[in-house]
């Protein structure tokens, strides 16, 4: 009974050290739309960038062009890619590594899914913030503008569900130590 008792508690602790991220965009114009999402997790900074440079570990299979998760990589270096391995020798890059400070920020440019395929400009930055009492919180910002052949602003609602999923399996594997 002492042992339920103590896995309540540490999962009430748990959830008392979690913020729900919510969906949001913050901005939406035809030209262009920027997301936001912010969890608060019990784990450090480093512990956080060392996950966040394994997407392979928590970027959905299901926002891959290769439908196999395992096939992401990050290299956090000037220029790095946030790559993925296609069938039969192919690639994709999702994104460029723009800036790097470990344990604090990593910045992205590019547009995942359709926006790949269109004349626009994606800034996903991903931050830690160290909190109080061993918690960081985690933030990821996508800022997207520039010529595309549809509304971008229609487009808002769907990659910041994509983004949030992203975000949401980032901060379960921090939680959980694993993805659903």
């Amino acid at each position: 009974m002492q042992k339920a008792v103590g896995y309540c508690v540490a999962a009430i602790l748990v959830m008392a050290l979690t913020t729900s991220a919510e969906a949001r965009v913050v901005e939406s114009t035809p030209g262009g739309f920027s997301v936001t999402f912010s969890s608060k997790v019990a784990a450090t900074p480093d512990a956080i960038w060392a996950q966040m440079l394994h997407p392979e570990r928590w970027w959905s299979k299901s926002h891959s062009w290769s439908g196999d998760a395992a096939n992401f990589s990050l290299r956090a270096e000037p220029g790095g890619c946030f790559c993925e391995k296609l069938p039969g020798g192919g690639f994709a890059e999702h994104a460029r590594v723009i800036y790097a400070a470990p344990g604090k920020m990593l910045r992205l440019s590019g547009g995942f899914g359709p926006l790949q395929g269109e004349g626009i400009a994606g800034t996903l930055t991903m931050r830690m913030k160290p909190g109080e009492e061993g918690t960081t919180t985690i933030d990821f910002d996508y800022v997207v503008g520039g010529y595309a052949r549809f509304d971008l602003k229609e487009m808002s609602s769907a990659v910041d569900s994509v983004i949030g999923e992203q975000h949401k399996r980032l901060v379960d594997l921090m939680l959980n130590g694993k993805v659903d």
